[in-house]
């Protein structure tokens, strides 16, 4: 199944975690550390544990004070303007400002999908031969999500590679227990973490 069919099919754990893996790739754009999220999948796996959901956001959202947004804040910049990073870090403030309170109905399934798609925007961003003008990057990463992906750049190809994995490894376990899926999922996301903070280090090599 293409990532749009698979979101469309998957339960409020499952775009929770979803929502939450690529916001978690995405730390390194927000000077978070690898830890400063880790509340929230404890707080996933295992909800009756500890703090709630929406305690351990606002925990995370004090911990990057200087790069949290309320939705709606202005940057001084329209959306398509700035450099290429400029814009990813946006969309990452963007999916930690948008993240619901309480991840169930159609707050949470809005979320994930947002998430999805300012991911992959972030990626194709901060591809090393990114073109200055990104004008149609919002109907190619559509069609990426439906399932095109003849000629895909490799950095934006990962990205999609681990959102359909992480949506397929919980595909029917919303209601069971904490187990694998979860656990698998984090491994799936700190392994795209990592590759995006060498991305931002290179490009930030590439400056000095």
């Amino acid at each position: 199944m293409s990532l749009v069919e698979l979101i469309a099919q998957a339960d409020e754990r499952a775009l929770t975690a979803s929502g939450l893996a690529c916001l978690d790739r995405c730390v390194p754009l927000l000077g978070g550390d690898d830890e400063v999220l880790r509340p929230l999948w404890t707080s996933l796996a295992d909800p009756a544990a500890g703090e709630t959901w929406g305690e351990c956001l606002e925990r995370a959202r004090a911990k990057l004070p200087a790069h949290f947004e309320e939705p709606g804040e202005e940057s001084g910049e329209g959306p398509g303007e700035g450099s290429g990073e400029d814009r990813a870090v946006r969309l990452a403030r963007q999916m930690l400002a948008t993240a619901p309170a309480e991840p169930v109905g159609t707050p949470v399934r809005e979320w994930a999908d947002a998430c999805s798609v300012a991911s992959l925007r972030i990626h194709r961003l901060l591809e090393v031969m990114a073109p200055a003008d990104d004008a149609d990057g919002a109907d190619d990463i559509a069609a990426r999500r439906e399932g095109r992906t003849e000629g895909l750049s490799p950095l934006v190809a990962a990205e999609l590679r681990r959102q359909i994995t992480v949506l397929e490894l919980l595909a029917g376990t919303g209601s069971g227990p904490a187990g694998g899926g979860l656990r698998q999922v984090l491994a799936v996301s700190t392994e795209g973490r990592r590759v995006l903070r060498a991305v931002v280090s290179r490009r930030a090599r590439g400056r000095s």
